[in-house]
């Protein structure tokens, strides 16, 4: 058995913002020469983990942000440290560094993501708009303060301040340039089952302490090995609540994390399913079709190629399909839970 699944989700943005960087983060697209909107795969996989334990109505980790006091007795950022402890489950499927404590111990995620970008650079956009803070409506009970220096001013020195200089004081501030994306969005995953619940007990690049091993063992984790070596394993009766969590997780997230605003649906448009990457960019892709003006993009949803293709309603607005239905995310779910369910975790040398 193959032991990677792969995913790609089409997603509809409309008129949102992914992740606050001079109002959006874009890169540039050197084959189509423009500049495209995206949420980057960090904040990507935090929604998800964030989705993730609230459907399993968990703590994330604790962090520990870590603080010096320099010789100028100002306060010194130093780098946050994450308990390494895989009993936490964004730790387990999140991953982990920590060093300059001791031994230093680091897993890498079995959740491999991408940043969500366009599923072709023609068929989204960026675009710029001019928001207002008014108050104008309400004089009475908005009431204008000015501060000069560290001084408030009382309201005759506002008035005496106008009327010398001849202005005057609007309730509302012009908020200019703010950029805004729509379009036709996917993400990609890659989940190696290998270490999906699966932490290894090498200690020549350590991920746990020996410590914390022992404290697994004694909690039910079982002793295993895998192709990376001797490993203790999730118990199967944690599994069995964990995966379908993670299956609803990785296809209904949304963004969580305080650098999104301006809230869209971003409803989910088709999900493909595959032991094999290259299947999944068929399945969900565009063709480039030219024109004599100027070319264009067409998004294809392609059930041939070779995946397991799930297309929901929604999908149909924007691009001509046969298959849709109204359970497509749920049939998506119980593939992943299948996939995730049929592996053998705990004999994987067998």
């Amino acid at each position: 058995m193959n032991p990677y699944i792969y995913l790609r989700v089409l997603k509809h943005a409309e008129h949102t913002v992914f992740c606050v960087q001079d109002g959006q983060k874009t890169y540039y697209d050197q084959l189509f020469g423009k500049y495209v909107a995206y949420s980057s795969g960090q904040q990507v996989k935090r929604s998800i983990l964030d989705t993730l334990t609230s459907g399993l109505n968990v703590q994330m980790a604790p962090i520990t942000f870590n603080y010096n006091v320099s010789t100028k007795k100002e306060l010194e950022n130093k780098e946050p440290w994450s308990p390494c402890d895989p009993t936490y489950i964004d730790q387990l499927l999140g991953g982990w560094m920590r060093a300059g404590d001791g031994i230093t111990v680091k897993r890498r995620s079995p959740l491999s993501i991408s940043a969500m970008r366009p599923l072709h650079p023609l068929l989204a956009g960026t675009y710029k708009e001019n928001l207002t803070f008014d108050r104008s409506d309400k004089p009475d009970s908005n009431p204008v303060n000015v501060r000069l220096g560290d001084k408030l001013l009382s309201e005759e020195e506002i008035e005496a301040f106008l009327s010398e200089n001849n202005r005057t004081l609007p309730r509302r501030n012009w908020i200019p340039d703010n950029a805004r994306t729509s379009g036709l969005f996917v993400y990609d995953v890659a989940i190696d089952l290998r270490t999906l619940f699966s932490v290894s007990t090498n200690q020549h690049e350590p991920e746990l302490a020996k410590e914390k091993i022992e404290e697994l063992k004694t909690a039910g984790w079982v002793e295993s090995e895998n192709v990376f070596g001797k490993c203790v394993v999730l118990p199967k009766e944690e599994r069995v609540k964990v995966i379908p969590a993670l299956a609803n997780a990785l296809l209904n997230w949304r963004i969580t994390s305080n650098q999104a605003r301006t809230f869209s649906l971003m409803e989910t448009l088709a999900i493909a399913v595959s032991d094999n990457a290259n299947k999944l960019a068929g399945a969900i892709r565009a063709k480039l079709v030219e024109d004599s003006e100027r070319p264009s993009a067409k998004p294809i949803i392609d059930e041939t190629a070779g995946a397991d293709v799930f297309v929901t309603l929604p999908c149909s607005n924007y691009i001509v399909t046969v298959n849709e239905s109204a359970d497509a995310i749920e049939q998506a779910e119980e593939k992943l839970i299948e996939r995730m369910m049929s592996f053998d975790y705990e004999n994987q040398k067998a």
